[in-house]
């Protein structure tokens, strides 16, 4: 078989050289608009008009108020590796400017017909111009007027490479992402203004913002109105690394990660570490298969960041990257855990002007329209056998007297409504519906149980540990040989979780202690579901991380099921609960607990004042 020769090493000529590096930078129209739009920004640009013809095939002109470039440095900016934002390698390992590599105007000016225009000076007639095509790669200089700031002007790109030309999308397709990128920069800018032009039609005007009011209406037109509507306000510093910014409640979930920015000192990227810690911070409350909503912005000293890893500058290395996950993680998992209803349901006690009724005022007449009655006078002779998994809260003095020993059915303040109200009735033994100061409330009763569960119970086990009670009967569970060799294997981790599990045979388990939270659960169904998780997380490392799952599943059995019903003092001490509990605005899956309907959404419904 002959073989075949080896070419000989020889060097590039400079227009494929940056033809090749053009492939790496600019992907697609969308590249060059960031590439340009970050030159501005670092030339201290206050406005930025940016304007699209075709997508950005036939025109991308941006337009900026910034520093300027000098003449003799024109030729310099379209040539490889020049850049006047890093000189030594000390500058490169504390790098606060968007673009350093010096290599984006080279590559675009090889794949397009470009032109620079830029004066440095106030005098308006001081201009000049640079034009470079890509294929001789050669600049011409010439006069052309021009006020304070830099035009750059890219038409027909990839004009001399019509393989890379042939895969770009549709004009519309192309025009959303450059439009995306102009979105993502305006977030990480506040202090810019920026304007969008696409075949002479304005698409974007956005103001510059200084104030907090302002940076959240450019939020809103960024990420839409509903977004700014549904979040929390995020301020958290350690040391030298602060974040700020806004995440969305978990109800506002979406189905793809496409409502998800994160800035390190002012650049956009997309992280595994970051994307990790957010996630991990919304496990408790995220329904599964939903992607959480946020715009955060992270800053860090530059000289522990490395932003040099990706060709890009889509991704960052962070030199201690366990202490920053776990910044992050924390910061966002307590700000997720103060939402309680009163922020969630944008229900700060307010003062009404009629006396608020006490559990021995309440007069509401008899129903019978499908939910359950009131008595108008609600009698507490009877309500020990229904209070169930909130009997604790309660010191039943005599036959005919039920004193409450904490202040759940008291207003929070004299006067003053709590963010959830007081339980008006009983939907169908599922949705208990409450009145607060904006209108009506509805409940999932199930659903607020078993967070309320869930948070105590991690509370237990966080603490002195979940307590147990011994069963006056243990109970005998049948099960499969594969069952019981696991209930054998972990029954100190059974034990931690409050469940005192034997081994009684072969096939067969004794149940002796259950938790006390639990203690009305179903309990052979229970320690079946904690088995099965027990089978699927495997190795004693497994399930000490999916500790909280194994805890989720329980306190779902230990919750009020549906069709139960519940006396009034029942539903009032849970809406006292909800109010006190961590996460209270979801279930264990991420279900909402509570929603509110306004005085004005009920009278839309009614179509009272038309």
């Amino acid at each position: 078989m002959p073989r075949i020769p080896v070419p000989r090493i020889q060097l590039l000529s400079p227009r494929l050289a940056n033809q090749i590096a053009a492939g790496e930078v600019v992907e697609r129209p969308a590249s060059v608009i960031k590439e340009l739009l970050e030159n501005s920004l670092d030339a201290g640009a206050t406005r930025i008009d940016i304007d699209i013809d075709a997508g950005g095939v036939n025109l991308m002109r941006v337009r900026d108020d910034g520093g300027g470039i000098e003449p003799d440095d024109l030729p310099l900016a379209l040539s490889r590796h020049a850049t006047s934002k890093i000189i030594e390698l000390e500058d490169l390992e504390r790098v606060m400017s968007l673009g350093f590599r010096g290599e984006a105007l080279a590559s675009i000016s090889s794949v397009s017909r470009l032109a620079i225009t830029s004066n440095p000076n106030e005098d308006a007639g001081a201009g000049w111009c640079a034009r470079s095509e890509g294929r001789e790669m050669a600049v011409a200089i010439e006069p052309a007027p021009h006020p304070r700031g830099t035009t750059v002007e890219v038409r027909d790109l990839f004009f001399n490479t019509p393989a890379r030309r042939k895969f770009l999308k549709a004009e519309k397709t192309e025009f959303n992402h450059i439009e995306d990128a102009v979105k993502r920069l305006a977030l990480g800018h506040f202090g810019v203004s920026l304007q969008l032009r696409h075949n002479g039609r304005v698409v974007q005007q956005l103001r510059a913002a200084s104030t907090e009011l302002e940076k959240e209406r450019r939020v809103a037109a960024v990420c839409g109105p509903e977004f700014i509507d549904h979040v929390v306000a995020i301020d958290s510093r350690v040391g030298d690394l602060h974040l700020w910014g806004w995440v969305a409640l978990p109800t506002f979930s979406r189905s793809q990660s496409d409502l998800q920015h994160f800035f390190v000192n002012g650049r956009t990227i997309r992280d595994k570490l970051v994307t990790h810690a957010v996630r991990q911070a919304y496990q408790d409350v995220l329904y599964h298969g939903r992607h959480p909503a946020y715009v955060l912005y992270l800053e860090i000293d530059p000289g522990n960041v490395d932003v040099n890893v990706h060709p890009t500058k889509h991704e960052v290395r962070f030199r201690d990257g366990r202490n920053v996950h776990d910044f992050l993680f924390r910061s966002l998992h307590r700000a997720l855990a103060d939402v309680r209803p009163r922020e969630q349901l944008a229900a700060t006690s307010v003062v009404l002007e009629s006396a608020i009724p006490t559990q021995s005022s309440l007069q509401l007449p008899q129903r019978s329209f499908g939910y359950q009655s009131i008595p108008s006078a609600p009698s507490f002779a009877g309500v020990r056998e229904q209070l169930g998994p909130y009997g604790q809260l309660y010191a039943v003095n005599n036959a005919d007297t039920l004193q409450p020993n904490s202040s759940s059915m008291q207003p929070a303040r004299d006067g003053e409504v709590p963010p959830l109200g007081y339980a008006l009735a009983q939907l169908q033994g599922v949705y208990i519906l409450a009145e607060n100061a904006q209108g009506l409330v509805l409940v999932d009763m199930h659903a607020a149980h078993e967070r309320i569960t869930y948070e105590r119970m991690k509370d237990a086990r966080d603490g002195e540990g979940i307590r147990s009670q011994p069963l006056l009967v243990p109970r005998t569970l049948a099960v499969s040989s594969r069952e019981a060799d696991c209930a054998e294997q972990h029954s100190a981790t059974f034990m931690s979780f409050g469940l005192g599990i034997e081994r009684a045979g072969p096939e067969s388990l004794l149940i002796r202690e259950v938790p006390v939270q639990l203690r009305d659960a179903d309990v052979e169904q229970l320690v079946r579901d904690v088995l099965s998780d027990l089978l699927e997380h495997g190795s004693s490392d497994r399930i000490e991380a999916h500790s909280n799952e194994i805890l989720s599943t329980m306190a779902c059995h230990g919750s009020i099921r549906a069709n139960r019903k519940l006396a009034v003092a029942e539903m009032n001490a849970l809406l006292r609960d909800m109010e006190d509990t961590e996460r209270s605005g979801q279930c264990n899956h991420g279900r909402p607990t509570s929603v509110q309907l306004s005085l004005g959404e009920l009278d839309k419904l009614f179509l009272r004042g038309r």
